[in-house]
């Protein structure tokens, strides 16, 4: 059999040592849309993205969404799928969900280490659902952040396992608090791919085609990224270090051209949210879904 749930729940996938400079979190931010604006250049609260310094004196800032990349980040090969008893392949899967808390705001550079369980393994009969989460500490031992995420493996459900439970992100009946939108540009993916991802999914028109799309698609976890960084900007005063967790399911697919549309709410102490599709033959097309911004 593919999956071999008993094997798979519980077992170490593993603990992997990692750097970052202040130059790799500048890519990250230019890869998920900072500075792309017109005027952006000139916006002290932007340039806290992409640059080392600003003219108000506030310095660099971290998006806590990139501490789930950078583990991977100076990554050339596309990601590995050696999970204990899961036999599958890259062609069957996209992401699922995305999740990070993060226990103090990420520093500019450092050096950490990821250690990385599989937590649960999900039958939802035409697919299964893999959760991985990883906890990063620093070299002295502190926990840093801590990753929860799932894949959605097509063809590989049926075995009579656990179908898993899932708790839906009510929206509020009211217009949102923030609503913007943002123009993924048409080489958007192949910027955020430097970050450490090299799925030909985003890259490949042929590899895209033999995976059912019409076109290569944007990385789930680049468009995870702009939707923080515009709910961020928008109802957090720009400031990354008011971040304390940020979840999303990847309801489907955006592709470099298309625009983004970036719904947020305050509610009960969190703000909660949504991505999509605007305008276009897919308008309103899903992007993310239970989108919920933990604030520190």
């Amino acid at each position: 059999m593919p999956i071999d749930a008993d094997t798979a729940v519980g077992a170490h996938v593993g603990t992997t040592t990692f750097s970052w400079e202040s130059s790799d979190v500048l890519l990250y931010h230019l890869g998920i849309g900072a500075g792309s604006r017109p005027g952006d250049h000139l916006d002290p609260q932007v340039l806290r993205y992409t640059t080392e310094h600003t003219s108000n004196g506030q310095g660099q800032q971290v998006l806590p969404s990139f501490g789930v990349v950078v583990p991977t980040f100076h990554q050339t090969d596309p990601p590995p799928l050696d999970l204990p008893g899961c036999d599958i392949n890259l062609a069957q899967v996209v992401h699922g969900s995305q999740a990070i808390t993060v226990h103090a705001p990420l520093p500019v550079s450092g050096s950490a280490t990821l250690t990385t369980t599989l937590t649960d393994v999900w039958d939802k009969g035409k697919a299964a659902v893999i959760w991985q989460e990883g906890v990063a500490t620093s070299e002295s031992g502190e926990p840093l952040w801590t990753v929860r995420s799932s894949i959605f493996v097509r063809g590989e459900g049926g075995w009579g396992g656990d179908r898993g439970t899932s708790e839906p992100v009510e929206l509020p009946d009211r217009s949102p608090d923030a609503e913007t939108t943002y123009v993924i540009t048409p080489q958007q993916a192949l910027l955020y791919r430097l970050c450490g991802d090299r799925n030909p999914l985003h890259s490949d028109p042929a590899f895209a085609e033999a995976a059912g799309f019409p076109a290569p698609i944007l990385h789930g976890l680049c468009s995870y990224g702009i939707a923080l960084r515009e709910l961020t900007d928008a109802l957090l005063g720009g400031d990354a270090a008011r971040v304390g967790g940020f979840a999303a399911k990847f309801a489907g697919v955006v592709y470099p051209g298309e625009t983004l549309r970036v719904r947020g709410w305050h509610e009960d102490g969190r703000i909660v949210g949504s991505a999509s599709v605007a305008g276009g033959e897919r308008a309103d097309a899903p992007v993310l879904g239970d989108v919920v911004l933990t604030p520190a």
